[in-house]
């Protein structure tokens, strides 16, 4: 049972905490400020460290007691059962949208001919609905120019992850002079988060502003999920031709693509960038938790709704037959 639950808990380490490094190496961290008392500058790969060993003790508030409390053999047979988890994790979610991803590109696009669910040879710049998403924001891939460029690896057209990706954007079309505008609210990108997070069927229905669910109460949730930004890796993957997993795919690096979004929302330049990121998460709220309506009815509405005049209508009877003779 506690080799089942650690298993468990690792699955949501990768989808919570961090992408790219170990446990271990978030708690050498940690263990490194708290050993040293010179209150040097840090660098940003260290301070990236400290913000995922932070989210793991949130996420898992008894993972400082257990680290704590247990022998070294128990400890490392710990870390090797939540390590397991979060492998299991990856290859699930890598698996579910590699089929889920070539569905919704036909059912967008309608390329001729689809997108194949069981074969990514076929995508890539090779296909021209999946090069169509994968093409970096700043070029045109409406152009010959471009895709003949892309796919030549010409000077100027090399993708590499210090471009974004059309798939990112609304109606995966880019704004040159405000990249900004659009960004991360990409359809496909929705429903690849949709998918893992919730459930592949409600990645059906992205149009409107989810189920109706408590907006509130899951917007906590929503936010610290989404700040970890797993899903647009998935989809970056997916709709490549790498038929396994690697954190460098020829000139794209997966692993500075993910800090690089990260960064975008957790390290904004200056307090209307911080709004406009917080504006966006309340979008992905809505989207994905749906818009709860509760809290704008009035005395009037409520006391009218039938419980409330059952309630009241009751009480109204008792009283009746108390006073009667």
């Amino acid at each position: 049972r506690q080799t089942n639950f650690y298993l468990a808990q690792g699955r949501g380490l990768w989808r919570m905490v961090a992408l790219f490094n170990s446990i271990e190496d978030l708690v050498v961290e940690n263990d490194r400020r708290y050993d040293d008392d010179s209150n040097e500058d840090t660098t940003l790969d260290q301070d990236r460290l400290q913000l995922g060993y932070s989210t793991l003790v949130r996420t898992l508030p008894w993972f400082l007691k257990k680290a704590t409390d247990l022998e070294h053999d128990d400890y490392m047979r710990m870390l090797k059962m939540l390590r397991q988890g979060v492998d299991g994790a990856r290859g699930d979610d890598t698996s579910k949208l590699k089929t889920l991803v070539s569905d919704w590109v036909n059912m967008a696009l309608k390329p001729t001919p689809p997108v194949e669910s069981d074969d990514k040879h076929c995508r890539g710049f090779i296909n021209e609905a999946c090069g169509m998403l994968l093409c970096p924001a700043e070029l045109d891939w409406n152009s010959p120019v471009v895709w003949a460029g892309i796919r030549d690896r010409s000077e100027g057209y090399i993708v590499t992850d210090l471009s974004f990706p059309a798939f990112l954007y609304e109606k995966y079309t880019a704004n040159p002079d405000n990249l900004e505008e659009g960004i991360f609210k990409g359809k496909i990108l929705l429903q690849a988060y949709k998918a893992v997070f919730t459930s592949p069927s409600s990645a059906k229905d992205v149009e409107c502003d989810g189920d109706g669910t408590d907006t509130i109460e899951n917007n906590r949730r929503a936010k610290k999920a989404f700040s970890t930004i797993k899903v647009k890796k998935h989809v970056q993957f997916a709709l490549s031709s790498v038929t396994s997993w690697r954190s460098v795919d020829g000139d794209f690096d997966y692993i500075q693509f993910w800090q690089t979004i990260v960064d975008f929302f957790e390290r904004p330049p200056g307090r209307e960038a911080q709004r406009r990121v917080n504006r966006l998460l309340d979008w992905w709220t809505r989207k994905v938790f749906g818009r709860n309506h509760r809290n704008e009815l009035s005395d009037t509405a409520k006391a009218n709704m039938s419980v409330n005049a059952l309630t009241r209508q009751r009480a109204q009877c008792d009283d009746a037959a108390f006073d009667s003779p």
